[in-house]
């Protein structure tokens, strides 16, 4: 499947980023962001969504935010996270199939190659690391920090490690929800995203997630 072109918007690096270790053909050389359509198909989209509600649906936040990482295993139960592979043991295997993880790998490696491609990056030095997760968000008070994900921040700040930070949609702004959209903050103006389901948000270094 090709995707459309990126949409690619540069911007200034901030002065602490030259404080931060570079390593050659993965570190970005310069600071922007990608919002790219259609990385997964409409089919996909819905497969990935009914994969996560049937995670989701093993517990849940208290909070307005809950998470599954398949990645590792962490899954949003009341005011923690537990292990599903640990607490639900062989049970897990009712919930989630081979061809569940085949398509989530799948479609985390076609996020990779999209941001490697678009950012002139060598994809064999790039890894997805954790967290690697899917997020419901609904209308519930916050209880914990975890569940407040309207706070502009940038992701590079929070965790020094990430370089780069990824969002896929798989829901449709004004059908499935109201309110959510992704704003970049600027000291110039702001630039809104609607969610659709198949986009793809990307930046690094001065990225405002959620």
């Amino acid at each position: 499947m090709i995707s459309p072109q990126p949409r690619v918007y540069s911007v200034q690096c901030s002065e602490d980023y030259e404080n931060y270790k570079r390593y050659p053909g993965c570190t970005p050389q310069k600071c922007g962001r990608a919002v790219t359509d259609g990385v997964v198909t409409s089919e996909e989209a819905q497969a990935l969504r009914r994969l996560a509600e049937r995670g989701l649906a093993l517990a849940g936040s208290e909070g307005g935010a809950s998470i599954l990482d398949l990645h590792s295993g962490a899954l949003s139960m009341g005011k923690q996270f537990v292990n599903i592979y640990r607490y639900f043991g062989e049970q897990i295997t009712d919930v989630f199939t081979e061809e569940d993880f085949k398509l989530y790998r799948d479609v985390r490696g076609r996020i990779q190659a999209v941001i490697a491609e678009t950012f002139g990056l060598d994809p064999t030095l790039m890894y997805l690391t954790k967290p690697t997760f899917f997020s419901r968000i609904n209308s519930t008070t916050a209880k914990t920090q975890h569940d407040e994900y309207w706070h502009p921040h940038i992701d590079k700040e929070t965790y020094g490690s990430f370089d780069y930070t990824s969002l896929l949609y798989l829901s449709d702004y004004g059908s499935d929800f109201t309110g959510g959209r992704f704003v970049f903050m600027d000291q110039n103006g702001n630039r809104t995203v609607e969610p659709r389901a198949g986009t793809r948000s990307a930046g690094f270094h001065l990225f405002i997630f959620d």
